[in-house]
């Protein structure tokens, strides 16, 4: 059983339509939705936990509909829906009347890890306190599957890796996995099995993170020498009076030297070509 599956999932807005998404995430992985700012990576989120109605295609939790397994569902969205009046201890305390596995020495412990003050309002926390706030309740009643919707977004770098760290662990459990979106390309890069690009409301591309990264690399060549490269072997390019820097497949070019590529080169190159 896979922890989430989408088929043809489709939503129209006006001047915006997610088009027959096909997703899967296997248990006890991490996937990356990576896309710029109106690509639909929200939409697929409030898709999946049933916040607003599909157009079309279907959505898989856990092999089941959403509303059988929200206490399995650990969600931070971008806004952490917590009231402003209320402080650590007393969130911890209703969180503990709301869910059934609620764990009060997890939350304390995550809550401590973060550096989170126990008697300060919410309302009066940074964008980065409440996100942290707001990670720390999601993983503290027994979730088998985090849904986090740009959860890094506000915190510094140090403490963003300390962040992604957790959901590293996190998922060590086989049973465990872990839905990310975000922008910040470096975070997903260094926790995520698998990678999905969005842009426009299509999936560009959606595959295992290191097979991504052994199939294609940058090459380096004139305009000549890119105009004889076989037939779909260049996914991107970019040209510039010194020359050429292509992304292509591995397999297409066995007898060229070729760079390494990184996710935000390849989601880039992806999208330019998109927009070609």
């Amino acid at each position: 059983m896979n922890a989430l599956e989408l088929k043809g999932l489709t939503k129209k807005y006006k001047g915006f339509a997610l088009d027959g998404v096909d997703l899967v995430l296997p248990k006890g992985c991490i996937m990356g939705l990576i896309g710029e700012n109106g690509a639909g990576k929200t939409t697929i989120i409030k898709l999946i936990l049933g916040m607003i109605r599909k157009d079309g295609g279907s959505v898989s939790v856990l092999g089941q509909d959403i509303a059988s397994v929200k206490e399995e569902i650990g969600v931070v969205l971008d806004q952490v829906g917590i009231s402003g009046c209320l402080n650590v201890k007393q969130v911890g305390r209703i969180m503990g009347d709301i869910y059934r596995n609620w764990d009060q020495a997890e939350y304390e412990r995550l809550t401590k890890k973060l550096r989170l003050p126990e008697n300060k309002n919410f309302k009066e926390f940074s964008q980065g306190m409440k996100m942290k706030l707001g990670i720390a309740v999601a993983m503290s009643h027994r979730a088998k599957l985090l849904i986090l919707d740009e959860a890094t977004n506000g915190l510094d770098p140090v403490v963003r890796d300390e962040v992604v760290q957790m959901f590293s662990e996190f998922t060590r459990d086989e049973e465990h996995s872990v839905l990310i979106s975000s922008h910040i390309v470096s975070d997903l890069e260094k926790i995520c099995d698998y990678i999905a690009f969005l842009h426009g409301g299509k999936l560009l591309l959606c595959e295992e993170k290191d097979a991504m990264k052994e199939k294609y690399g940058i090459l380096l060549c004139t305009a000549e020498e890119l105009a004889g490269l076989p037939a779909g072997a260049v996914m991107g390019k970019k040209e510039s009076a010194y020359g050429v820097e292509a992304m292509v497949k591995r397999e297409a070019v066995p007898d060229r030297e070729l760079l390494p590529v990184e996710l935000e080169q390849l989601f880039i190159y992806m999208v330019k070509e998109a927009e070609r």
